[in-house]
């Protein structure tokens, strides 16, 4: 009778073994098994972390092996199984792997194929096509779409983390206590703590001092050394946590009336204001988004004010950028003055700091928080209604959405809901934060998440005329190499540009996008439908290139980019691009090293050793 060895890998994560019993049955296209309880005797199998094998030996000849199904069934209380893969060594002795990667919860079963990637064309035989269906059909009950506040983009139907799929939450505790304890410690460090600093007024600078935690690297220390500077307060804008806003100013706007008088002694080259202008040496960022959002009242000792600034800077001879003009508010007059470098040291510093304190409430809301963390979520709910697992751009995506839907319903739950954390804690709390990304949604766009667009869009392309935006030039080298390898990907699964066009799995993904995840929005130029392999590979650049990279450079992370734990690919010529890609990321970090040698203020949050895979890693 024939015989076949299965091979079966758990989880290391915490609690991904299990005592349950496991069945399994081969279906293939001569016929099916019937079910092998796998089993050893005097072994625990199935622990955390095991490799085990068995031996199963069938009646009669099954043909080409097409599916493996896995039955678990309780042996004595409820008991989740993290399943990683599955191999098969046939009669003949051919290997055949099922890639799985996913929980296996109570009495639950699950069938696998092999881990060879499929578009539905590639699929002839009806039980193949019935699986594929009957997966998205299974994801689409559980991946439902949710308007969490009216003008945002939908989001997971789920209210908190435990309502999940089993698949998306944290993989164990472990994950969930680090979100629930970094909630609780910010809270009690900054509200708690210091809440009476809050509710008075701060008599010199060491106050600051008392807020701080602990400084461990030199280029915070030195942030925080020369944070009053005018050289640094400008090297924010390029380098800091938020680098997107600054733009090349190309005319100066009316509600600034700045004058050559007014900032003549910033100017360096005997030229107008106008003329530096027509030069290319003007910049600005303006916070108008910010222009009537309700100040957070939800405590009523705490009196707490925004601004909504114009800020005017300046490329000196040293090719540095400097601010030379500062108004608080959007509309000029008498009672909105605009302060200057040439003011009174403590005017013009308290200027700065309001115009830093828009460019907080801005990066952690519209920077952070929509535009890498809640777009990100986007795709990953499209992505789990739209492409069965077996489709390679669900391959492709799947590690960069990974825990992103799980950390952002977290976010729900208790940071940015009423009475959470950014009602406590920011001056945009209690629903400011939620009329800002109303506001600010109307401005995403599909060109805004392609790096080099928006980069140019601002007019901050030239690395002639502005040497020093490490940002931008970190970027662009990541960027065309994530390109390049999801340009390798397309070409190896779709011959031509027609084999796109007829790949209604992923066109209902980008369809899904469109609708749901950008609410319809035609001024959003996201696509409705994808139709070149150009394209394609665009599209998914700017997926992988927002949740990963975008993300790194406003945020933190651990798992880096192109690291690939889980193996969901299994043919040669991706494994290759996949090698090819961390080459390229790995000269990306020599280039990155070699340019912050010796440097006071090293750039090197999109060195690609430091980027996360997705937003939650």
């Amino acid at each position: 009778m024939p015989s076949y060895t299965v091979t079966v890998a758990t989880g290391s994560q915490w609690f991904a073994g299990t005592d349950d019993y496991i069945y399994l049955s081969l279906i293939g296209s001569a016929g099916c098994s019937e079910k092998h309880l796998l089993d050893k005797a005097f072994y625990n199998d199935f622990e955390r972390g095991a490799v085990d094998s068995y031996d199963v030996t069938v009646d009669e000849e099954l043909g080409e092996i097409q599916l493996v199904k896995i039955e678990k069934r309780k042996y004595w209380l409820h008991d989740d199984w993290y399943l990683k893969y599955i191999t098969l060594k046939t009669p003949h002795g051919d290997y055949i792997e099922f890639p799985c990667y996913r929980w296996i919860t109570g009495e639950g079963e699950i069938v696998l194929r092999d881990g060879r990637a499929k578009l539905a064309r590639d699929d002839q035989i009806h039980l193949l096509k019935q699986h594929r269906r009957k997966e998205l059909e299974a994801r689409q009950k559980q991946y439902r779409w949710m308007e969490w506040n009216p003008g945002f983009p939908l989001s997971i139907d789920a209210k908190c983390h435990k309502d999940l799929p089993r698949d998306i939450q944290f993989d164990s505790e472990k994950g969930v206590d680090f979100v629930l304890n970094y909630s609780k410690a910010m809270e009690n460090l900054f509200i708690n703590r210091f809440m009476h600093m809050f509710q008075s007024s701060w008599n010199d600078f060491a106050d600051f001092e008392k807020i701080f935690v602990k400084i461990s690297n030199t280029i915070s220390e030195r942030v925080k050394n020369h944070w009053q500077e005018d050289l640094m307060f400008g090297y924010q804008f390029l380098n800091g946590c938020n680098p997107v806003l600054i733009k090349r100013c190309t005319e100066l706007p009316q509600k600034l009336p700045v004058t050559t008088e007014m900032v003549e002694c910033s100017l360096e080259r005997n030229l107008s204001l106008e003329q530096e202008v027509q030069e290319g040496n003007i910049f600005i960022v303006d916070y108008e988004l910010l222009d009537g959002i309700d100040a957070n009242k939800t405590d009523p000792c705490t009196h707490q004010f925004l601004a909504a600034p114009i800020c005017l800077l300046y490329k000196n001879l040293a090719n540095k950028i400097v601010p030379i003009a500062i108004q608080l508010n959007q509309a000029p007059g008498e009672k909105n003055p605009i302060f200057l470098p040439s003011d009174a040291k403590y005017d013009w510093l308290l200027a700065k700091i309001w115009v830093r304190s828009s460019d907080f409430h801005v990066h952690q809301t519209i920077t952070h928080l929509l535009r890498t963390h809640l777009v990100s979520e986007v795709f990953g709910i499209a992505m789990y209604r739209q492409l069965p697992a077996v489709h390679p751009i669900f391959k492709l995506l799947v590690a960069h959405v990974r825990f992103t839907i799980a950390i952002n319903t977290k976010a729900r739950e208790q940071l940015i809901c009423e009475y959470g954390l950014f009602d406590k804690a920011n001056a945009t709390g209690g629903g400011g934060h939620v009329q800002m990304v109303q506001r600010a949604v109307q401005d995403l766009t599909y060109s805004s998440l392609c790096f080099p667009e928006a980069i140019k869009a601002r007019g901050m392309d030239s690395t002639e005329d502005i040497p020093y935006y490490f940002y931008r030039d970190d970027g662009l080298l990541v960027w065309e190499a994530i390109q390049s390898f999801t340009s390798e990907v397309v070409g190896i699964y779709y011959e031509d540009d027609q084999v796109v066009v007829e790949d209604q799995e992923l066109q209902d993904f980008v369809r899904d996008v469109y609708v749901y995840g950008m609410r319809g929005r035609k001024a959003s130029g996201f696509p409705k439908s994808i139709k070149s392999r150009e394209k394609l590979s665009e599209y998914l650049t700017v997926v992988i290139f927002t949740a990963s990279a975008q993300h790194a450079a406003v945020n933190f992370g651990q798992l880096f980019l192109g690291m690939y734990p889980e193996e969901h690919f299994i043919e040669k010529p991706v494994k290759e691009a996949m090698i090819r890609f961390r080459k390229n990321l790995e000269a990306i970090v020599s280039v990155i090293a070699e340019r912050n040698k010796n440097k006071k203020l090293p750039y090197y949050y999109l060195s690609p050793d430091r980027i996360p895979n997705s937003v939650a890693i």
